[in-house]
């Protein structure tokens, strides 16, 4: 058992990373910065397609890390 989670935690972590690389990127550039950043006022969409796809995603595989390190710790300690 303690191999399988091992095991399940190490490809949950690596799909993490890659889940969390392939996100776009939300910054703006250093222009924005010096004008005030004006173009925030469109910046509180709620992410739709890809990005949405994403986000949930990313949020699945960590509830399925945080359960899996739970998990073992509560084997390990037995």
């Amino acid at each position: 058992m303690y191999n399988i989670l091992m095991t399940l935690i190490l490809v949950v972590s690596v799909l993490i990373i890659i889940a969390v690389m392939m996100q776009p990127s939300k910054t703006n550039d250093a222009m924005s910065s010096l004008t005030g950043g004006a173009d925030d006022l469109f910046a509180k969409q709620k992410p739709r397609g890809f990005e949405a796809f994403m986000q949930k995603v990313t949020v699945v595989l960590g509830i399925i890390f945080f359960v899996a390190a739970l998990a073992l710790a509560w084997y390990s300690s037995k």
